[in-house]
C-alpha cells in the first residue's frame, strides 16, 4: 500500500491509496461544497447542483453520460454532504483512462436552462417525499434549534421556498465560485496507475482557470432548545436530541465514537438494553458526526406514542447516568472490538477506502492507514471518554418530539 500526491499547476490536487494486489479501483472527484457554503438565498444549490452535472456537458449529452458509465461496467453515484459533494466511480482498472476522462467532463456540465426548470421538479417532489417521511423534516429543525444560525444547520436539500426562487444564474454563478481546481481533490484507491492517473487528470482538468475558494468555520454556540410538533399522519412518536460533540479536526474524535457506541449503538449497548432489548421502545441509538469546527452527538428515539415521556425521561437519565454509573473497562473493549471491525471490514473494498481517503484529506488534509486508525482507537482510555462526555454532556442538548400527540408533556 502506497500514498501518493501531486497537485496540478491550476491548484486541483490528485491523491491516490495504491494497492498492487487489488483487483479494481474507485475513482472520485471530492469537491469541498455543500450546504454550509451557501446563503440563504441559494439553499440547496449544491445537492441541485449535483443533479445537474449528469444533465450532459459541451462533449456528451445526458444519455452519452449514463451510456458511457455502463460501457466501463463502472458502478458510479454522487452525493451531497453539509460539506463535500462527491462524483465517484468504482471498476476495473483498465478502464482507469476512459473515467477520468468521463468524470472530469461531468464536472464541467452544460447547465442548461431546460435542463434547470426540468430538474427543479424533480428536486422540488424530493423535498416533498422528504418530508412526507419521518422524522418529517425535524432533523433540519433541530439542527436550526441546536446551531442557530451557524451554517452546519443548513439544509442539504433546502426549502421549497428557495428552490423554486432559485434561477440558473445563481446556480452558475454558485458553480464558478465553488467548483474551483483548489476547491476539488481527484482521489483513488485500489490498482491504480498513479503516474496515469496525473497525466489523465492533466488532460481532462488541467485547463480549468485557476481560482480560489473560502469555507466559512465560524465557533458554533450550542443551545438547549425543546419543542413538541404535532404530526397527525405518523403512527409513532419520535424524539430527536442533539447536541454539540469533537469536531474533525480534534483528536478526540475517537473517544467521541467510542463513547457513542458504549451508550447508543444499535446492539448491546446501554440504551439498546435499557429500551430496545425490554420493548420498550422500536429504536434509541446515539451517533457521533465530525464536520470541519463543529462535532455532533445525535440521538434518535422512536415508541409507542403514549410511551414517550417515560422513554424520554430513560433517554436522558442514560446519556447524563455516567456519574452515577461509570464507564466500564469492559464496556470501552467491547466499543474498540465493534469500531475497529466496522474499520476493517469497510477497507477491504476500494470504494470504501476512496471515501476515507478522499474524505480524510479534505477535512485534515492528511492521509491516513487502516492501522494508524485501529491504533488511535486503541490508545483511547477510559479518562479520555470520561473527558469528552464532561465536554460534551450528552443530557444538555436540544430535542424535538415529533408524532400524533398534541398533548406532549415534558
Amino acid at each position: 500500500m502506497q500514498f501518493r500526491r501531486q497537485t496540478l499547476d491550476n491548484g486541483l490536487e490528485v491523491i491516490a491509496e495504491v494497492n498492487p494486489t487489488a483487483l479494481s479501483m474507485a475513482v472520485g472527484f471530492f469537491v469541498q461544497t455543500g450546504s454550509r457554503d451557501e446563503c440563504d438565498q441559494e439553499a440547496g444549490v449544491s445537492h441541485f447542483l449535483e443533479h445537474m452535472m449528469f444533465k450532459g456537458t459541451a462533449r456528451r449529452s445526458a444519455e452519452d453520460v449514463n451510456r458511457e458509465f455502463d460501457e466501463l461496467g463502472a458502478h458510479y453515484n454522487a452525493f451531497t454532504s453539509e460539506e463535500n459533494t462527491v462524483y465517484y466511480a468504482s471498476l476495473l482498472p483498465e478502464h482507469q483512462a476512459e473515467v477520468i476522462d468521463l468524470l472530469g467532463d461531468i464536472l464541467r456540465p452544460s447547465l442548461r436552462t431546460e435542463d434547470f426548470e426540468m430538474e427543479k421538479k424533480v428536486i422540488l417532489e424530493e423535498i416533498e417525499m422528504y418530508l412526507d417521511q419521518p422524522p418529517y423534516g425535524m432533523d433540519d429543525h433541530i439542527k436550526t434549534l441546536c446551531f442557530g444560525d451557524h451554517p452546519i444547520a443548513r439544509s442539504v436539500l433546502g426549502t421549497s421556498e428557495s428552490i423554486t426562487a432559485l434561477t440558473p444564474e445563481a446556480m452558475r454563478s454558485y458553480f464558478e465560485r465553488r467548483y474551483a481546481p483548489g476547491n476539488v481533490v481527484l482521489a483513488a484507491s485500489g490498482r491504480v496507475d498513479f503516474e496515469a492517473l496525473v497525466a489523465q487528470a492533466e488532460a481532462a482538468c488541467g485547463h480549468w482557470p485557476a481560482l480560489a475558494a473560502r469555507r466559512e468555520t465560524p465557533t458554533p454556540r450550542y443551545a438547549a432548545v425543546r419543542e413538541a410538533v404535532c404530526q397527525q399522519a405518523a403512527t409513532q412518536q419520535y424524539a430527536l436530541l442533539l447536541g454539540g460533540a469533537p469536531a474533525g479536526e480534534s483528536t478526540d474524535r475517537y473517544a467521541a465514537k467510542l463513547l457513542a457506541t458504549i451508550l447508543g449503538d444499535d446492539t448491546g449497548s446501554r440504551l439498546y438494553w435499557r429500551l430496545v432489548d425490554s420493548g420498550r421502545a422500536e429504536s434509541a441509538s446515539l451517533g457521533h458526526y465530525d464536520y470541519q469546527g463543529v462535532g455532533m452527538f445525535y440521538t434518535w428515539l422512536s415508541c409507542e406514542p403514549e410511551t414517550i415521556e417515560p422513554n424520554l425521561a430513560e433517554t436522558l437519565a442514560v446519556l447524563g447516568g455516567i456519574e452515577q454509573e461509570p464507564l466500564t473497562t469492559e464496556e470501552l473493549n467491547q466499543a474498540k472490538s465493534k469500531v475497529k471491525s466496522r474499520v476493517v471490514l469497510s477497507s477491504e473494498r476500494p470504494r470504501n477506502r476512496l471515501f476515507n481517503v478522499g474524505g480524510n484529506w479534505l477535512m485534515r488534509e492528511t492521509y491516513r492507514t487502516v492501522a494508524d486508525d485501529l491504533a488511535a482507537l486503541d490508545g483511547v482510555q477510559l479518562e479520555d471518554v470520561h473527558r469528552v462526555s464532561d465536554s460534551y454532556p450528552l443530557d444538555k442538548v436540544s430535542i424535538v418530539t415529533v408524532g400524533p400527540r398534541n398533548d406532549f408533556r415534558w
